[in-house]
């Protein structure tokens, strides 16, 4: 069986915390910040977990986990 490959972008999005979830950084956060509130660039700040959901997704992406 040859290698699996890892995706680049997935990895360099997701951080995995020590229980095992994998966190993010919240969109929206990097241009037009004229017109959004201090609370919500405050909240746009912070890391959030991934929804179980996409969690599938995101453990297919990084088959060995994050590099």
């Amino acid at each position: 069986m040859p290698k699996q490959k890892t995706r680049k972008s997935a990895s360099k999005r997701f951080k995995r915390t020590g229980t095992g979830k994998y966190v993010h950084y919240r969109a929206g956060f990097r241009h037009i910040l004229t017109k959004k509130s201090s609370k919500r660039k405050r909240r746009l700040r912070q890391s959030t977990v991934v929804s179980g959901t996409e969690v599938k997704r995101i453990k297919a992406a990084l088959p060995y986990g994050l590099d």
